[in-house]
């Protein structure tokens, strides 16, 4: 596929067909980078994708509980530190 670059105030773009949008997934924000003289347009990945599933399975599981360290201290929690 061909497409000619336009202009766009002081910046130049490309118009992407539609189809070519929902094939990638791409929606509102994309990474750009160079490689190899060549243009790569990605999608921006969710970086959390997947994390409400693994918390909700971590409070099934029973292992979203708080963690208390009770065995650690040194000198300073208990000369300085006052409870």
């Amino acid at each position: 596929m061909r497409a000619r670059v336009i202009k766009i105030g002081n910046s130049q773009g490309l118009r992407i067909p539609k189809p070519v949008l929902e094939q990638t997934g791409i929606k509102d924000e994309v990474e750009i980078e160079v490689e190899k003289n060549q243009i790569i347009i990605r999608p921006v990945k969710n970086v959390r994708h997947g994390w409400d599933a693994a918390f909700k399975n971590m409070g099934e599981k029973g292992d979203d509980k708080l963690i208390i360290d009770d065995g650690i201290s040194n000198s300073w929690d208990d000369k300085e530190w006052q409870w």
